[in-house]
């Protein structure tokens, strides 16, 4: 079975920056990724170079960083008050999540002032290319189930109990 939307992709991934560093892998956190093909659920460039791809397919993908997570945009640097903040030992490189108007985003101290902190809301790879070595583990048809969620979902879920809780 090959790649194609509507079907459940398992594989491993190693992510490296445009040096050579890994920044992610699959491997070493001994869980493959999985998730739904044509849902969004990876970015565009990865679901083109995967699709049609079958179990054991290993393939090295190139991102240049406008396929990737973005160019660095540095009107999302700015700075906030500090009571923003609940922590009180705050240096740079922190990192926190915070809801966003498109989803939670990951917000990175650059600076930290007497009453105020530097931010910084890019995504922490925007504007790096990203070098992706892939491994297609399994491909399988999506259950209903997963299609109405729009993602794989956990093993040993019922899948007739999620369908169920749909709204008619």
């Amino acid at each position: 079975m090959t790649i194609a939307p509507q079907r459940v992709v398992t594989l491993h991934y190693v992510l490296c920056d445009q040096d050579g560093q890994v920044l992610d892998d699959s491997r070493a956190r001994q869980r493959p990724l999985e998730y739904l093909h044509g849902h969004d659920n990876l970015m565009p460039g990865l679901e083109r170079a995967l699709e049609g791809r079958a179990e054991g397919a290993e393939l090295s993908v190139t991102l240049m960083p406008a396929d990737a997570y973005g160019l660095r945009d540095e009107t999302l640097v700015r700075e906030v008050g500090r009571s923003a903040f609940p922590v009180e030992n705050l240096v740079p490189g922190m990192r926190f999540q915070t809801p966003g108007d498109d989803g939670p985003e990951i917000v990175t101290v650059v600076e930290v002032r007497d009453d105020s902190v530097v931010i910084d809301t890019n995504h922490p790879l925007a504007g790096q290319t990203l070098r992706y070595r892939l491994e297609v583990l399994e491909v399988r048809e999506a259950t209903r189930a997963e299609l109405a969620k729009g993602h794989p979902l956990p093993l040993g879920t019922d899948h007739r109990e999620v369908e169920d809780k749909k709204v008619p």
